[in-house]
């Protein structure tokens, strides 16, 4: 038995693997082009393809039903270019409509096919379930994702710059509708792909999340699907495991909790886009302001009185910043730019520009 569940983990885990990978791979274009929804159209769409090709099936045919994802699929994607060129609709509203449609038009077919036997199966499809996923399937897998991602190198130059510029593509006299489509295609392919892990409902999620999560660590295109992909893999694999510790844990719904953690990591760490690097930027920022602001009004304040070692009032200084003054001038006197001074009967802390601070000021 230990043997048949190892089998089973490791099986769930390669293709968690590979659709997670993949799934990172053309999120990344998505992300990039701004259109994310598009996986959730795409995803969506699925949904009457798998009632229809198990309908014309009479069956719970593996392959009917994944053609029929895949094709629904192609046609939401070709659907929503349709609308955007031909109908002149924004990206948001032409999405939304396909999105709408094709669900609606899912959620018709699975009602009617409620009657037929075998159609509880088909929530295999709609939910997720790692168990049905078989050793050929993987193999299946392994080499449609191959496939997919030969095109994706093969078309690399196009697709990114359709990605970044898709004007200057059309003027270099790419087809951009064409390599649009495709690259649709290519996300239907997918989420056909991760069906039977995640379902049409949470597929979308796997191929946003890496991308997102990986957007926020790099610049480039290229280390961006590298970490995209790894990111997916990871995520897959991990859920893959972590679900198999429970009992009757779906495995999809923990791949994309993983996933989920992967973004909001990303989010709070990422050098340069994470929480606490912007906050730690928008601190350097504020004390390089008030470093700034400080040496011009003792700088202004020795122009005006002509005379290089004016003594300013730190309580003003603190009246001209709005806050307390003390951090700042301690930071200066410590970087030797100017130096403190006892002025007066009553003692209070007066501040002076050194002879370096004033040479840094008429530099």
């Amino acid at each position: 038995m230990s043997f048949e569940v190892s089998h089973t983990l490791m099986t769930v885990a390669l293709a968690a693997l590979l659709i997670g990978g993949l799934a990172g791979v053309l999120g990344s274009f998505l992300v990039l082009r701004g259109q994310s929804l598009l996986g959730d159209v795409i995803s969506h769409a699925a949904l009457p393809g798998v009632v229809a090709g198990f309908l014309m099936s009479g069956s719970r045919s593996f392959v009917a039903i994944l053609l029929g994802a895949l094709v629904a699929g192609a046609l939401a994607g070709l659907s929503v270019q349709l609308l955007r060129r031909g109908a002149g609709l924004k990206s948001d509203a032409a999405l939304g409509v396909v999105l709408s449609l094709f669900f609606a038009a899912g959620v018709v077919l699975y009602s009617v096919a409620q009657g037929r036997p075998g159609a509880a199966g088909l929530q295999v499809f709609l939910f997720g379930q790692a168990a049905s996923v078989l050793r050929s399937d993987v193999v299946a897998m392994a080499v449609v994702a191959a496939l997919v991602l030969g095109v994706i190198v093969a078309l690399w130059k196009e697709f990114q710059l359709i990605s970044f510029d898709p004007e200057g593509a059309r003027a270099a006299g790419l087809p951009v509708e064409r390599l649009e489509t495709l690259l649709s295609v290519l996300v239907a392919v997918a989420i056909v792909l991760g069906l039977a892990l995640a379902g049409v409902v949470l597929m979308v999620a796997m191929l946003i999340a890496p991308a997102v999560a990986a957007r926020q660590w790099v610049n480039r295109l290229g280390p961006m699907v590298v970490l995209a992909a790894v990111f997916g893999a990871g995520s897959g694999m991990a859920g893959a495991v972590l679900s198999a510790l429970g009992t009757g844990v779906a495995t999809g719904p923990v791949m994309v909790l993983v996933a989920s953690s992967v973004v909001a990591v990303s989010l709070v760490l990422a050098p340069g886009r994470g929480v606490l690097a912007r906050l730690a930027m928008d601190r350097r920022a504020r004390r390089s302001l008030h470093r700034r602001q400080v040496l011009e009004v003792m700088a202004g304040l020795s122009a005006e009185h002509a005379n290089p070692a004016y003594r300013s009032e730190e309580t003003m200084l603190d009246a001209y910043l709005g806050t307390p003054a003390r951090p700042v001038l301690q930071r200066l006197e410590r970087e030797g730019l100017i130096r403190q001074v006892p002025h007066g009967p009553e003692g209070r802390a007066h501040w002076e520009l050194t002879d370096e601070g004033q040479a840094g000021d008429r530099a």
